[in-house]
């Protein structure tokens, strides 16, 4: 690979082919990495669901952020919020995983606050209080322990009761 030029994909769009670890960081070209969740997929919401809280579970709370942003990107506009929000609270524990202690609170923060508005009546079974308290906890922590990473998978949150 010619690293001067941008890699493309097969529609012509700027995308990186370089390899990626579990938080999403780009490996060096010809690494082993860990498989890129395929974007645009639809799913239902008990899919959505389960597919990433099996990656949160993993460790790989970057590649929970694409099933969110798939399910945001191509659900129906009364939850598009919803779906922001938890792809924000993913990507607030990926940058908390990464040491990015300023980040991963702001977005934790971010996502919890997108999500709030749906506390009164969750869908989809998911826990939206005790999502909003794990976020909330998890930021105060990552500022408080700043520049130590967290762990990915043992912070986890459940996104069902």
């Amino acid at each position: 690979m010619d690293e001067t030029r941008r890699d493309r994909d097969s529609e012509g769009r700027a995308r990186s082919a370089r390899p990626r670890d579990g938080l999403g960081r780009p490996l060096p070209y010809g690494a082993p990495g860990v498989e890129r969740q395929p974007e645009g997929v639809v799913r239902t919401p008990e899919e959505t669901v389960r597919e990433a809280q099996r990656l949160l579970d993993a460790g790989m709370p970057f590649h929970a952020h694409e099933v969110f942003e798939d399910a945001w990107k191509s659900g129906p506009d009364a939850e598009r919020e919803l779906w922001r929000g938890l792809a924000q609270l993913a990507v607030g524990l990926t940058h908390s995983a990464r040491g990015n202690a300023s980040g991963g609170a702001r977005l934790l923060r971010r996502g919890a606050a997108a999500v709030s508005a749906y506390r009164d009546a969750p869908p989809h079974g998911l826990g939206i209080g005790p999502l909003i308290t794990w976020a909330e906890e998890l930021a105060d922590r990552v500022e408080a322990e700043s520049p130590k990473a967290v762990d990915a998978a043992a912070e986890a949150p459940r996104l069902r009761p």
